[in-house]
């Protein structure tokens, strides 16, 4: 079966809360994570929504902070997991940035490590805890 991936830069309310009930789903709901520290910085953000066949499948997002530019919220849904949508989510954000970015970073789940090296992300750092889970700051 055709797998038609499409990563959009959120521009309605209601595809933000697309976006927010994946990050519901994936954060809070799996992950167990405080629904108060997934919501924060969601007006200073850019978000996408990433698509499978017509069906949500994905979010995320970024933001300027005074490091530099972070990429954050890097949500599948379960049924599209190792289907390429989050290698897409990657592309979408960093061709959306501003040009002549000086620093792009984030904040990656253990597990997730992998995925960001190919994307030609490098870790610094030791390992450190959001949330509960281990993560590693990343720099592309």
């Amino acid at each position: 079966m055709q797998i038609d991936i499409i990563v959009s830069r959120v521009n309605s309310a209601a595809d933000l809360e697309r976006v927010f009930a994946i990050r519901k789903t994936v954060f809070v709901e799996e992950q167990n994570c405080p629904p108060q520290l997934e919501w924060e910085n969601e007006e200073v953000s850019v978000h996408f929504l990433a698509t499978v066949n017509g069906e949500d499948a994905g979010a995320c997002r970024w933001r300027k902070t005074e490091a530099g530019y972070k990429l954050e919220r890097f949500a599948v849904l379960k049924p599209f997991r190792r289907k390429g949508v989050a290698g897409k989510m990657i592309d979408a954000i960093l061709n959306d940035l501003p040009p002549s970015t000086p620093h792009i970073y984030l904040h990656a789940q253990v597990a997730a490590m992998p995925l960001y090296l190919k994307k030609g992300f490098v870790s610094v750092g030791n390992e450190f805890e959001e949330a509960g889970i281990g993560h590693f700051k990343m720099v592309y």
